[in-house]
């Protein structure tokens, strides 16, 4: 099993490695000291389970659970607060572990995920995300990918538009398409809308068109990228 640990306070991270490392069919691959960097870490990794803290800056831990892709990895909430327990569960967490986290209990949760674990042949592809994680002037935002409707590329940012807002993810619109998956496609070389945001196709000439979006917006369509939004588009 690969593992990613989260955990805004180095020394327990490093306990908790350490004590993972008594198990010969568990590796560590990564750790993070914050949820934003846990989401970037788990969408490179693909771990099997997160050993997950709650409380964290900004991003905490059910923000982490609820924008990680289904399926996912397995969740072991690991807190010194015993009062989070239900929410953790509510999330199909694996296991609640408080800390300090005594070995033997450790070793319970282990067990009890060898036993969840899938065959590695029968691994599903990562799914898409239900939420995206962005850091945009001083604050952490946790958006709904199905509230975006289009996205337009602006050198190396994406601005996200979504129902009478707009936010600058610094980001690669091919990057953000790979993350956002089937649900959206791209119309232009700079520009992608939300298949289910789109209300109409209005002609151009020379191939191209306009898309009307449910919220109103135009977004265009290049010649070159129309022919595989309509077989996108049909029924």
């Amino acid at each position: 099993m690969r593992a990613l640990i989260v955990d805004d306070e180095a020394l327990a991270r490093s306990k908790l490695a350490r004590m993972l490392g008594a198990f010969a069919d568990l590796e560590v691959v990564g750790e993070a000291a914050d949820g934003a960097a846990a989401l970037t870490l788990a969408a490179q990794l693909q771990p099997d389970v997160i050993f997950l803290d709650v409380q964290m800056p900004e991003v905490d831990g059910f923000d982490v659970a609820a924008s990680l892709p289904d399926p996912g990895p397995a969740l072991v909430f690991v807190t010194a607060f015993d009062q989070y327990a239900l929410r953790a569960f509510d999330t199909h967490a694996a296991d609640y572990l408080l800390k300090p986290v005594e070995p033997e209990r450790l070793a319970r949760t282990v067990q009890r995920l060898r036993g969840a674990q899938r065959p590695a042949a029968a691994r599903p592809n990562p799914g898409v995300p239900a939420h995206l994680v962005i850091a945009e002037r001083g604050q952490t935002q946790v958006v709904r990918c199905a509230d975006i409707e289009w996205l337009e590329a602006a050198d190396n940012y994406v601005s996200l538009h979504l129902p009478g807002r707009s936010l600058l993810l610094r980001r690669t619109l091919g990057a953000v398409l790979d993350d956002l998956g089937p649900a959206f496609v791209r119309t232009h070389r700079g520009a992608a809308v939300a298949l289910a945001a789109v209300l109409a196709v209005r002609p151009r000439g020379k191939g191209d068109a306009t898309l009307v979006l449910r919220s109103g917006a135009e977004v265009p369509c290049s010649r070159q990228h129309r022919a595989a939004l309509m077989e996108r588009l049909r029924p």
